[in-house]
């Protein structure tokens, strides 16, 4: 996937707003994103407008769906591989559609370096690791000038937060608004919080 050969995806304030949501909320149905949405951000859509907004920001692939296993289950390698050139025209093809089509591969991309793709690997043991790297050199070795491998013995954080969004959202009067009413509606939880009166009565 070219995340930005093609420059940025066209995305209204409101449209980040959804995707922030549905990102802190992977699993609620549409009538819980709808309250929030209401709720923390002021933005009052149906039911029906709010699921055919999600479907339109998941057929333009603004956001995939998936289910990522707990990251202590696996070992994760990071691959870097810097080509061979003289080689290259003929044989990047089918390396990269191996590549792509792999169930092993995380991420796969383009970086700005001599080791032009990086990969983001997972795998249950080191000598499943081992294997395959022995038959993706024995296949791809003459496509390969350099390969690095480096075992993650620890990761700590394997997922995206949407407040990554907050500072596109600022960048517009609408996006700056939305911001506002959400951190208005937290400070107000905190107030209620603090001070005891949202407490139940006896």
């Amino acid at each position: 996937m070219n995340t930005r050969g093609d420059g940025d995806v066209d995305l209204s304030p409101r449209e980040i707003v959804l995707l922030k949501v549905r990102m802190d909320n992977p699993t609620a149905p549409v009538r819980e994103i709808r309250g929030i949405l209401a709720e923390e951000y002021e933005i009052e859509l149906s039911h029906n407008r709010v699921n055919e907004l999600l479907h339109d920001l998941s057929d333009r692939d603004v956001f995939r769906e998936s289910i990522l296993p707990n990251k202590r289950i696996l070992d994760y390698h990071s691959f870097r591989i810097a080509f061979h050139y003289p080689n290259f025209e003929q044989q990047w093809e089918a390396c990269y559609w191996e590549l792509m089509e792999d169930p092993h591969v995380v991420m796969f991309c383009n970086a700005d370096s001599s080791y032009h793709w990086q990969l983001l690997m997972q795998f249950n043991t080191d000598s499943e690791a081992e294997r395959w790297m022995h038959h993706f050199f024995k296949k791809h070795g003459s496509l390969i000038a350099q390969f690095d491998n480096t075992k993650l013995t620890t990761v700590h954080k394997f997922h995206a937060n949407s407040s990554v969004f907050d500072e596109k959202l600022w960048q517009t009067e609408a996006g700056r608004e939305y911001l506002q009413s959400a951190q208005e509606g937290h400070n107000d939880e905190e107030t209620i919080a603090t001070d005891g009166s949202g407490d139940t009565p006896p």
